[in-house]
């Protein structure tokens, strides 16, 4: 693995027990509290947490190896990239991954393709990314 760059971290998951113990805390300081039913709060705050990470993990890592470049859920043979470097974005480029746009807080990276065609790739850590793609790409 020459680059690697998550979607997003899974610290997230403790916002649910974190909300369902201050709920608790603040409901056994005014009255009667009920653990149950703060633990199926928190519960279920884990949940949709672990779905919401699951999928930012899914569509926005970053992996990079000597044989193909992953963007999200789509797959680019390294072979297919032409060039890297001195690549222009034009107006209207595909972005890989399949989203409308690159991912909030990450940067285009242009990338032409063999038949000509130059479709963005995206890193948070653009310079990192294009430093690993000129090891494996001669253009």
């Amino acid at each position: 693995m020459l680059y690697r760059e998550s979607g997003s971290s899974w610290w997230p998951l403790l916002w649910g027990p974190a909300f369902a113990v201050a709920g608790y805390l603040v409901e056994l300081i005014t009255g009667p509290a009920s653990a149950g039913l703060w633990t199926i709060v928190g519960l279920g705050l884990t949940l949709g947490a672990v779905l919401w990470v699951y999928g930012r993990v899914r569509t926005g890592s970053v992996v990079l190896t000597a044989e193909e470049a992953q963007f999200g859920r789509e797959k680019v043979p390294v072979s297919m990239i032409e060039a890297c470097r001195d690549v222009g974005a034009p107006t209207g480029a595909r972005v890989l991954g399949g989203g409308w746009s690159v991912p909030k807080g990450t940067t285009a990276v242009p990338l032409r393709l063999l038949d000509g065609t130059v479709v963005l790739g995206w890193a948070r850590d653009p310079e990192a990314l294009l430093a690993a793609l000129r090891r494996v790409v001669r253009g």
